[in-house]
């Protein structure tokens, strides 16, 4: 079966030569695979402190950009060489939600505007009355009020409302596949939960995929199946979200995960701090964590770790695993893992 939306080794540079001069480009994403199948549907969070690489890999995934090598397929079809019809698919199957949905709307327009443009673009309602029938069903799918919500401009809803719209529209136009960039970052604790449970509804009511990009492990932790933890642009490690959450391996993200407090007030709090040596060679070719790891070795600064397979359902790029078989990253779907077929209501 052809995947839905495929990425195969996809590397994204900026920079780099100009004109005469010579220069060394940054290196965004770096052999980067990621395979989303039509079927059976999943959530995969995309998790890493802020330059790992997440925005680049949504804006390769949407089209935005294009990797300098590698590809990303639609259907089996490179993705910047759609025909127009098959471009009006893609738009159709692969949405976005992203992390500040104020940049998202027109102040001069409701937000009506933003329901109503993708009604009309894809003849999703035959007139009036069922368009206006679509946009309320839709609302209250999400936890919105229609009453409190149409009719209103952007900045008379709370961020919460802005973000559940996005959500909305999302579900209008009932996507194979949701990419969600940091989608609940711009609210506040209370909402969190919300939305979370909304996209949640949104996968197992209507068989819709999800990509979860964050830098939040526990909010990942609370709505993903599967994880993969970038760093400066590679995977250290990829699996069964509870796997890698509960016990990690790779030293970047264990020290992830004891950088969140924990709610056990009997236990203090102590934020992991690595000293790192500046009399130390720096790592160039080696591993890019190398000058932060605490097992650091001489093997670190000189090569970077492939892929080790340590689990069934999970596998890390460490030299601390180096007796484990290795994995390219084009055969990382064999570690993912989807939910029954039967707890998925069909769309």
């Amino acid at each position: 079966m052809t995947a839905l939306l495929e990425v195969r080794n996809a590397t994204k540079v900026f920079g780099g030569e100009r004109l005469f001069r010579k220069r060394a480009g940054m290196i965004a994403l770096n052999d980067f695979s990621l395979t989303v199948e039509e079927s059976p549907p999943s959530i995969t969070a995309i998790v890493g402190e802020s330059g790992s690489g997440k925005t680049t890999l949504a804006r390769l995934l949407l089209g935005v950009a294009e990797p300098t090598s590698g590809s990303v397929l639609y259907k089996g079809k490179e993705l910047s060489g759609l025909s127009r019809e098959n471009r009006v698919q893609f738009l159709r199957d692969v949405q976005v939600i992203f992390q500040d949905p104020y940049e998202v709307y027109n102040p001069f327009y409701k937000v009506d505007h933003v329901l109503e443009t993708p009604i009309r673009k894809f003849g999703l309602a035959k007139n009036g009355q069922s368009h206006r029938e679509l946009m309320e069903e839709t609302l209250n799918a999400v936890g919105l009020r229609p009453e409190e919500t149409l009719g209103r401009h952007p900045h008379q809803l709370s961020g919460g409302q802005r973000q559940r719209i996005m959500v909305a529209r999302a579900l209008l136009i009932q996507p194979r596949l949701i990419i969600a960039d940091e989608p609940v970052s711009m609210v506040d604790a209370s909402l969190r939960a919300t939305i979370l449970e909304s996209l949640r509804q949104l996968h197992q009511k209507f068989a819709i995929s999800m990509l979860y990009i964050t830098h939040d492990l526990t909010t990942a932790y609370q709505i993903s199946h599967n994880i993969i933890v970038l760093y400066r642009g590679e995977v250290t490690e990829i699996g069964d979200v509870d796997l890698v959450v509960k016990n990690p391996l790779h030293p970047y993200t264990q020290l992830l995960i004891q950088s969140i407090p924990s709610p056990d007030t009997s236990h203090a709090w102590k934020r992991e701090e690595i000293v790192v040596d500046a009399a130390a060679p720096k790592s160039v070719n080696g591993c890019k964590f190398a000058d932060r790891c605490p097992h650091v070795m001489d093997i670190c600064r000189k090569e970077n770790p492939p892929l080790f397979r340590t689990d069934d359902l999970r596998a890390a790029a460490c030299f601390l695993y180096k007796d484990r078989p290795k994995i390219d990253s084009a055969d990382t779907g064999s570690l993912m893992v989807s939910p029954p077929v039967a707890t998925v209501a069909a769309a």
